[in-house]
């Protein structure tokens, strides 16, 4: 049997292969990293939004009583013990209405801080699931270029091959 002459392109072509492997394997890892990130801080964020609305029904239920007993409290002679505890009462729901404004705000700011979080780890994924769409047409056309033997098709997979790589390395670097 007569052994078929190796082309040598064809090396070249095979070695491509494997970065391109490596990198769409790496790029699928880093990205899903960054998606899970991406849904854990959306999950907190939700988590301290609902915290966020509970402090706002007990600050406005507060709120209600307060009138409430303001209303009350106009039924009664100026002075009396009933309006002097309608008034302690009052103070005491403006004391809480007030330290939910406070908890509030605090809540609100470790909402958006896990919501910087989630964006941040979106923008970050995003070049890798771009690389990863770019790696695969190239290997695609790589494999397919073997196949034929056709060394125009291994041609073109090599810009396309240079773009996911550029965008593998954007990922890290975040150039763009």
């Amino acid at each position: 049997m007569a052994e078929e002459k190796k082309e040598p392109w064809m090396t070249h072509m095979a070695l491509a292969t494997v970065i391109l492997a490596v990198g769409a394997t790496l790029s699928t890892f880093k990205g899903g990293g960054y998606s899970t990130q991406s849904v854990i801080n959306q999950s907190l964020a939700s988590d301290q939004w609902a915290f966020y609305q509970a402090k706002s029904t007990k600050q406005h239920l507060h709120e209600l009583v307060i009138d409430q007993f303001r209303l009350q409290a106009m039924t009664l002679p100026a002075g009396s013990p009933a309006a002097q505890a309608y008034d302690k009462k009052i103070s005491d729901y403006q004391a809480q209405t007030e330290r939910y404004v406070q908890e509030k705000k605090k809540i609100e700011a470790e909402a958006r801080s896990f919501e910087a979080i989630r964006d941040n780890a979106k923008q970050r994924g995003k070049p890798f699931g771009i690389a990863v769409i770019f790696l695969q047409v190239a290997i695609l056309l790589n494999s397919i270029a073997g196949l034929m033997k056709a060394k125009r098709i291994w041609f073109t997979s090599i810009p396309i091959g240079l773009v996911g790589l550029a965008c593998f390395l954007d990922g890290f670097l975040a150039l763009v």
